[in-house]
């Protein structure tokens, strides 16, 4: 990235190569594998509380809409196909969550294209991309859970949705620390004093 240049992600920052593309891909499937073994359960919901979200929109805006989606991508296959790393150590077709799964690559896609367009360089604009973000997994994921659990929305609502809105807002505001925290140091070091 050119130094005070307005528009990029946080992983084209010290350039691009096939060979970093295809690691930082990997890796974020990896991140998200390895944060969904946080895992809390919930009474009477098949939707567990997890780190999953958080990583989910973290390697979006930090890979870019591509790799985002990519990353997610080959997180959902190779855990269909028998990685373990789905909450808690799980594989296979989720039918309850798999919505949510299907919303992380929507989201990781739109979270990436508005961070290349600089929605992570401010605090109050982290906020409302990490906001979008959630409201697209959930926009997705709690559809699929009334379908496949056979409840109405209003009940999908209360054990899909509901109980994770503190958490959510959470993750959050830690990530409107972190994101416009990562790009301050970067043109700090840069010398342009610009995000």
């Amino acid at each position: 990235m050119v130094a005070g240049r307005s528009t990029g992600v946080l992983a084209d920052v010290w350039g691009r190569s096939v060979v970093r593309d295809v690691l930082l891909t990997l890796g974020g499937a990896g991140a998200v594998g390895l944060a969904a073994q946080i895992a809390i359960p919930v009474p009477g919901s098949p939707v567990p509380i997890t780190g999953q979200t958080f990583a989910v929109l973290l390697v979006g805006a930090t890979l870019g809409a591509t790799r985002g989606a990519a990353s997610m991508l080959i997180y959902v296959l190779a855990g269909t196909l028998g990685v373990p790393w789905f909450a808690a150590g799980a594989s296979g077709w989720p039918a309850a969550t798999a919505g949510y799964l299907i919303g992380f690559v929507l989201a990781a896609a739109l979270i990436g294209q508005l961070a290349a367009l600089g929605a992570d360089r401010r605090p109050f604009h982290t906020i409302g991309l990490m906001a979008g973000g959630n409201a697209l997994i959930y926009l997705v994921g709690v559809p699929w859970l009334a379908f496949a659990t056979g409840t109405d929305l209003v009940a999908a609502l209360d054990i899909g949705l509901v109980p994770y809105l503190i958490g959510d807002t959470l993750k959050t505001l830690l990530a409107a620390g972190l994101l416009p925290g990562a790009w301050l140091l970067i043109d700090r070091r840069a010398g342009t004093g610009r995000y």
